[in-house]
Parts: C-alpha cells; structure tokens; sequence
C-alpha cells in the first residue's frame, strides 16, 4: 500500500517549489554582508579611481619626453616636485621635467606616463633616465574600474569578498539584502539522549541529528534554532505550531514512518496541510512536507544519513531561494568504478567518493551508517527511469561541497 502511494522526486519537488517563500530585505553595514544575497541593485555614486593615478612609484613625465631613451642614450630631467600616496601637486609638468610620484598618487597637470623608479637615477633634482615610456604607460586612468552612475552589481548577486570590495568603492557603507530565514529544527523521539562518554541506557540511542542538521541550515545560510520533543501527539503538535508562529521554516526528525508512535505527518495533518508524505527516493522514502500558518514544515527521518539526504533533495534549494539566491544541482559526468544496482521508478543517491574522473559508491549504504557520509565527499544520483549502472558506465555525480552556500 505504502509504495503505491508514494511521489515521484519530481513530482515532490514541484509541490516544494509551488510554496516557496521569501524573505524580507533587511539594510546591513558592508561589512556585515559578506555571503548574502543583494535585494537591490548596485549603482556606483563614484568613479573607482576617481582620477589618473599611478601604478608605479616612480617619475610623472611627458611620455614623448622619453622617445629614444636607453641604457646607452640617456635623457636628463628636471625633477620638480614631490607626491606622496594621498596628496597632490599643484606644479604642471613641463617639457623635460618630472614629479616624484607614489603608486596610487594622482598623476599631475601636464603628465601623461610614469616611469619606473628602477629605470632611473637621481642627483638632487636632476633625473637620468634609460628608458622610454609611452602616453599613458604606468597610469590607471580614472573610472578604470567604475563609471559614476554605472549599475556594478544586480540584485539577487551573492555577495562574495571580490563583491564587498566593489560596493565599497562604489560608495555604499551600508547594503540591502535578503534577510537570513529563520529555521526551526524539532527532534522528535523519546529514544534520543544527549552526547555522552558514559554507557547509554538500554533502548537508547545519542541524538546526532541535532548537529548534521543544524549544521546544514547553517550550511545553507539560514540561522537555525533547537528543540526537542517526545513521541505524544499532543507534544509532537505543541512544538510545531509554536514554530510555524515564530519560524520562516520548520524540520522535523524522526516520526515520519508508517508505524506505531510515529505522530509527525498525523500532526501536520491536524494543524495544516499536507503536500506529500512518502517519496520514490532512496535513502529516505518517509519524507514528507506540509504547510501550516503558510510556513513550510520540511519531515526528515530519524535516520541521520537519511535525514541528511533528504534535506539536501528538499530543504537546502528552498533555503537558498528564499534568500533570492538560485540554486540548483552542479551535476558532472564521471565513470562508475562499480555496479550499482537500482530500481525503476526509484531515484538513488548513493554516496561515493569521486575524483576527477571516476566515482566509487560507498558499499556500506544503511541510512543510519553515519560513517558512510563521512567516507563520501559526493552523490551519484541514478534517475527514476534508470535500472543500475554497470561498471565503467558515466554516471551523474554532485559533489557535497558544491551543496554550499
């Protein structure tokens, strides 16, 4: 009964997306917004360099003054001034003459070309020089970098180190993003204990899940918070509701299957609305997905690997896209070192470990060996019209740290 029920990966996905949300935009100082999500477009209220400026230390001069110059015919100049990096001079650049110039330092009336310290000697004013320069060599002319009133950046632009760097000089001390969700994480089980040295109670397990879990939130650029709550309906229904009237997201662990004391979907059904409950995949068919006070409550298994990998099929694109910021699996072909068996009707993914070439799936592949997800640094993902790949056949594989935000 259970399996002729179930969602296509597809199928699930789509109702997921039918329902993303978004979150506010919220103004940040620059220096707070690296890994966000612009929610405006970037306009520059300055040139970036706001005036020719040299890319060297070294002399200012009139590079036609320079023609012919060489180790074995010098040219002598008159050195004039001086200009260090955040001054300016105020003297014009004659024929045969030069300005002392720092690297960044304005290029002064009259010169059009610095040349290098290194190619050059000096006695007191007078300036030999052994080679020539053409017009502009050795200068960054103004709004080299950015044109005043340029759009440098656009909206939805996942700010990186180079991107912060921009807005700056584009004269922004503050930025609007896209504010981070809000996810609530609720571990379901009266089994669960905390981490402990000490030997565990009889029927007992440790509660792992509250650590991947939050930490692929997190890993997902969304602020997570904890709670934990037993196997009662009436416990189970409290926690989520209280949730969904505080959170931008609600998870789930554990509670999902068909089974005596599984109270998870029974409560989502009461409170809201259930979009699927049971998914073709493989680990992880119990997923489900509701909607109550229109917030989207996500229900993972109580088994981690399973967990961890319905989150990344689910949970992680609707994070990112609430944040404005698309996502979408890196999928790169590789060659399968194994047999892997599957089924139609079923997507798999199945841990591996790949390299630039090939992909090994992981043989130990119960969906609670922790271990096995630690020894994978990649998915192979086998299609629901797919019956298997045999070895050496090209295979589909999304490697965990592309999963990022």
């Amino acid at each position: 009964m259970f399996l002729s029920k179930l969602e296509s990966l597809n199928n699930a996905s789509k109702l997921i997306n039918d329902n993303q949300k978004f979150t506010d935009v919220e103004e940040i100082p620059i220096r707070d917004a690296h890994k966000r999500v612009l929610a405006e477009d970037v306009m520059a209220f300055h040139d970036s360099p706001p005036f020719d400026k040299s890319a060297m230390d070294g002399f200012a001069v009139i590079g036609q003054n320079t023609f012919g110059a060489s180790q074995s015919a010098p040219k002598e100049f008159k050195i004039i001034d001086a200009i260090g990096a955040g001054d300016f001079s105020s003297k014009s650049v004659g024929e045969n003459e030069a300005i002392v110039i720092a690297t960044g330092a304005p290029i002064p009336d009259g010169a059009d070309a610095v040349i290098m310290k290194e190619y050059t000697t000096t006695d007191g004013d007078d300036l030999t020089i052994y080679s020539q320069v053409t017009p502009g060599e050795n200068v960054s002319p103004k709004s080299e970098d950015i044109k005043k009133g340029d759009k440098i950046l656009s909206k939805n632009t996942f700010i990186r180190y180079q991107e912060m760097g921009l807005i700056a000089s584009a004269g922004y001390d503050t930025v609007k993003v896209f504010k981070k969700p809000k996810v609530m994480i609720i571990i379901t089980g009266n089994e669960l204990v905390e981490p402990t040295k000490e030997e565990i109670d009889k029927a007992k397990i440790i509660n792992s899940n509250q650590f991947t879990i939050k930490a692929m939130v997190e890993d997902s650029g969304a602020i997570a918070d904890l709670t934990h709550a037993g196997d009662s309906f009436e416990e189970v229904c409290s926690a989520i509701l209280k949730a969904t009237e505080d959170y931008d997201v609600v998870m789930t662990t554990g509670g999902t299957a068909i089974s005596k004391g599984d109270v998870v979907l029974d409560a989502v059904d009461e409170l809201g609305e259930i979009l699927f409950h049971g998914v073709a995949i493989r680990p992880g068919k119990p997923a489900g997905a509701g909607i109550i006070n229109d917030t989207i409550v996500f229900t993972f298994s109580g088994q981690p690997v399973a967990a961890m990998s319905q989150f990344d099929m689910f949970a992680r694109k609707y994070l990112f896209e609430m944040q404005g910021r698309a996502f979408d699996f890196n999928v790169v072909k590789r060659v399968s070192q194994l047999k892997i068996p599957s089924q139609l009707g079923r997507t798999d993914f199945i841990r591996a470990v790949s390299d630039e070439d090939n992909a090994k799936h992981v043989l130990n592949r119960g969906s609670g060996i922790i271990r096995s997800m630690v020894e994978a640094n990649s998915y192979i993902i086998i299609d629901e019209n797919d019956e298997g790949y045999q070895k050496d056949d090209i295979v589909d594989v999304v490697f965990f740290d592309s999963l990022l935000w």
